[in-house]
């Protein structure tokens, strides 16, 4: 059922861009920035013993302080967007492993995209003139396939195709499981990474049919 309403959805979309410009939303870590949050605001009560310092981990915010992260959606659509994007930037296994939270990766993008889903909810009852979307953000991780880290090594790869793939697969399952509309992978820097990105969105949909 998940899949027939994911994929009305993008007729949707795609019968919107005929007759009008979309507006998408604009940067979620700017806005987060204006709350002034602290390494307690991060962890929250369920992470507080947690080893690693979370503060400026936006993602982990989804679960610790998911009000902030539907106020923020809520202002982007009063402003007149019509497409917000989840708040999954670096919600992958690859760039939570630097805060520890690898386990938690499927949690956050599913609840990431509820959140988008209940501000839309919100701001459509109030006003049902034009449907808005979630876009399921898809940022380019920390490591990369085409480029070293190391200014002495240039050959030197932190991660593989497949462990790119696979961390990518995770995200886009779980988005999709949390009811977006459509994926956005955003901020490419490596065209290595978003072709890793892309076949796993396409594998994902193979096997959903």
């Amino acid at each position: 059922m998940a899949s027939h309403l994911h994929k009305a959805a993008s007729f949707d979309i795609v019968e919107a861009l005929n007759q009008r410009i979309l507006i998408l939303d604009g940067a979620m870590g700017t806005m987060i920035q204006q709350f002034k949050l602290q390494e307690e605001d991060y962890r929250g009560s369920r992470f507080s013993g947690h080893a690693t310092p979370l503060k400026n981990n936006n993602e982990i915010l989804c679960l610790t302080r998911p009000e902030i992260i539907k106020q923020i959606h809520l202002q982007y659509l009063e402003a007149g967007a019509d497409i917000i994007e989840t708040n999954t930037f670096n919600a992958t296994t690859i760039s939570q492993e630097d805060f520890g939270l690898q386990q938690y990766v499927t949690e956050i993008n599913r609840a990431a995209a509820r959140l988008g889903r209940e501000a839309i909810a919100q701001v459509m009852a109030a006003d049902p003139s034009r449907k808005r979307y979630v876009a399921g953000s898809i940022g380019p991780l920390n490591r990369t396939l085409s480029i070293s880290r190391d200014v002495n090594d240039p050959g030197k790869r932190e991660v593989t195709w497949e462990q790119v793939k696979n961390a990518y697969r995770e995200q886009v399952a779980a988005l999709v499981e949390g009811g977006v509309d459509l994926l956005l992978a955003e901020t490419t820097f490596d065209t290595l990474n978003l072709k890793a990105a892309l076949y796993a969105i396409e594998e994902h949909f193979e096997e959903l049919g």
